[in-house]
């Protein structure tokens, strides 16, 4: 009856195996409630908040290719892309057809100057995801960089589909022209990018770039204006007279912007040297 009795009394506290989480899994449950709220704040655009997410998580235990793919994310958003594509590569060998990776590698890729790359990792990931912006956007670069404009204007509409008020897609858009030596197309995407960010400098210089070019003249310094932000304006436009095949003004811009400042004269050098080998 007395074993009975303490039976009894002792079953309400009996609990069955699993009910009661263990301490690891706990901690790695939290572990990854942290990196998700890392990844919200990256996207969000929040990097330090991501960082010290990061930091906790890594205190609750984090470990492994979700805690790499976060780092990744955040070395990309803030343009350390040596470090981002490093990392992206590595995670791409457990999954490579993850279009995400392939996006974010292939422009960390493009951005570093590494075109073979960038075209394989990017061109994987738009036969995957064939309307993500980004990757159409970054693809568009991609094919000015190598003068195949009948590719990057194709990229271009497809992109500004998607994302129609993007100003650095339209201000790539206005650039893209200007290198085709279509000057006068190139006004309106660059007036529309500064019609959205009008402090976007890139497109004020690009538009000022298509202006000159049809006064057929080179840029003029502004008042208060460096020697390097006038100097490279001057690059600018060397460049794209060079593309347009301008051989005297394009020497005009790179001699002028060899003049003006140190720290453009390796750049407009080498563009001059390139243009008078031709």
């Amino acid at each position: 009856m007395i074993l009975a009795l303490l039976a009894l009394m002792a079953a309400p506290n009996v609990v069955p195996d699993g009910a009661i989480p263990s301490v690891a899994t706990a901690e790695q449950n939290e572990a990854d409630r942290l990196l998700a709220e890392a990844g919200h704040a990256l996207r969000q655009g929040r990097f330090e908040q991501a960082s010290t997410m990061v930091g906790l998580a890594v205190a609750a235990g984090a470990n492994g290719s979700a805690l790499d793919r976060v780092r990744a994310d955040i070395a990309h958003m803030r343009r350390q892309d040596a470090a981002a594509l490093q990392t992206y590569r590595r995670l791409l060998l457990e999954t490579p057809n993850d279009p995400a990776l392939l996006e974010r590698g292939g422009i960390s890729a493009l951005r570093l100057g590494q075109t073979g790359e960038a075209e394989a990792m990017l061109t994987r990931a738009v036969a995957i995801t064939p309307g993500r912006m980004p990757i159409l956007g970054a693809l568009a670069v991609l094919s000015d960089r190598k003068r195949d404009f009948a590719a990057a204007n194709r990229y271009y509409a497809w992109a500004l589909a998607q994302a129609p008020d993007d100003p650095r897609l339209l201000s790539n858009y206005g650039w893209s022209l200007i290198l085709q030596g279509r000057w006068s197309d190139a006004m309106a995407p660059l007036e529309r990018a500064l019609a959205i960010s009008p402090r976007f400098a890139l497109a004020a210089r690009n538009l000022e770039l298509a202006r000159s070019a049809l006064d057929a003249r080179l840029p003029q310094r502004r008042e208060g204006e460096s020697d390097s932000d006038f100097a490279a304006r001057l690059n600018d436009a060397g460049v794209a007279a060079m593309a347009r095949g301008e051989k005297v003004r394009a020497q005009a811009a790179f001699a002028r912007a060899l003049e003006i400042s140190d720290q453009w004269y390796d750049r407009a050098a080498r563009n001059l040297e390139r243009l008078e080998s031709r």
